[in-house]
């Protein structure tokens, strides 16, 4: 994971849809739209939030021989904010609900090795 440092925008599927339904009932959707969280977290943030919502209480280690790759990735969304829609999931809770239907899907044994 390089440093850690390197920021990235995550978006929840359930917000994409939303998205998807909202540009479809507008009366006037643009031709081309981003669609996005318009929020940022690093490497090392996104790991420490998903160490929290699985319960993991071991060290994070980086590994500084491995590259950071670019340092920011944010989606402009302008565009979609203006005409009315804001993502609505934020990171550490989708990551938790994300977990838990795995964890129930797993107990159920409904998950299958592809």
């Amino acid at each position: 994971m390089g440093t850690g440092t390197p920021k990235r925008e995550f978006l929840h599927v359930d917000d994409l849809a939303d998205a998807c339904l909202f540009l479809l009932q507008h009366p006037e959707p643009p031709d081309w739209v981003n669609v996005g969280s318009g929020e940022e977290t690093s490497i090392q943030g996104l790991a420490t939030t998903i160490a929290s919502a699985v319960g993991f209480t071991g060290e994070i280690k980086n590994d500084l021989s491995k590259p950071d790759g670019t340092p920011r990735k944010l989606t402009d969304t302008t565009l979609i904010n203006s005409l009315g829609w804001k993502a609505s999931i934020k990171l550490p809770a989708g990551i938790a609900a994300t977990y838990k239907c795995f964890l129930e899907e797993s107990n159920q044994q409904l998950l299958r090795s592809v």
